[in-house]
């Protein structure tokens, strides 16, 4: 197991996490509908520039850039059958990154497979479990500090996630969830349901990222500490709900120093881990980094 992960924890400190992927890479030329993960092995240095900017804002904890790399998510691509190669760059370039400054962790990132499970959906268990475990093996073979489940909605796909997690390895674990509903996921799931679910498993963190309103996030991290007051939260909102400007390109309103308020707010409300989501630049990294170190 990756002790640092959990040397941190248990020392109380507060974390920082990193911001956004997509979005920042949109800014910078990754085309819409384009999986980033494309540009782990065909623009590197783009992907390392971000996470080299994030390091340098104060970040402790970057993720890799493989939110989107199981076999389901790269099926229809011309990666669907170099899993391991995608994953192993995607840690390589986020340990190159981190090494600029002394301590700073990488978080392997497991996002969701893009589906629903039968009978809503086509899937099976069996094979977004499948799917889960190749690409947690890689990145767990690659060499990361923990494995962060993120931006998930149903409890059997993170649960499914989890039992991969499980069998790549023994490394720390977080389970975060998306409430892109209000106080509810896309699939109805109430922040009581995932402590219910995962403090028993033993996850090392349980989180929300992505979601709604900063005003949601803070009711959500308030509800994980009350019903798990000793379990650590993790909170990467988004940088507000996305908005359209006049030539039709989607923003981001939130600034950095209203992240920073809100980071505060969720810190009051019992966060252990913080960070940004869609939205949030290494300028917003560097507020959030400010309101936690000094």
């Amino acid at each position: 197991m990756s002790q640092i992960f959990l040397d941190q924890l248990n020392s109380g400190k507060i974390l920082v996490s990193d911001g956004a992927t997509g979005t920042n890479l949109q800014k910078v030329g990754l085309a819409a509908g384009m999986s980033p993960e494309v540009w782990v092995m065909e623009q590197p240095q783009m992907i390392l520039d971000l996470e080299s900017a994030f390091v340098r804002s104060g970040s402790d904890i970057i993720l890799t850039c493989t939110f989107g790399g199981t076999r389901l998510r790269l099926k229809d691509g011309a990666y669907r059958d170099r899993v391991a190669e995608v994953n192993h760059k995607a840690v390589e370039l986020a340990r190159q990154a981190a090494s600029e400054r002394l301590g700073v962790m990488v978080a392997g990132s497991m996002g969701p497979v893009g589906g629903l499970f039968k009978p809503y959906g086509t899937l099976t268990v069996e094979e977004v479990t499948a799917a889960y475990t190749e690409q947690a093996v890689a990145l767990t073979e690659a060499g990361v500090d923990l494995l962060v489940i993120e931006t998930q909605f149903s409890l059997d796909e993170a649960l499914a996630a989890l039992a991969a997690a499980r069998e790549a390895g023994d490394l720390p674990v977080v389970v975060s969830f998306s409430y892109d509903r209000g106080l509810r996921t896309m699939m109805g799931v109430k922040p009581s349901q995932v402590i219910n679910t995962f403090q028993p498993l033993g996850v090392n963190a349980i989180g929300a990222n992505c979601g709604t309103s900063l005003e949601n996030m803070e009711m959500i991290v308030r509800d994980y500490a009350k019903l798990a007051p000793e379990l650590p939260i993790w909170a990467k909102p988004n940088a507000g709900m996305p908005e359209l400007d006049e030539t039709g390109e989607t923003i981001f309103k939130i600034t950095p120093q209203e992240m920073g308020v809100a980071t505060q707010q969720n810190i009051n409300a019992g966060a252990r881990i913080v960070g940004g989501c869609c939205g949030n630049t290494p300028h917003h990294l560097a507020e959030i980094a400010s309101i936690v170190k000094n």
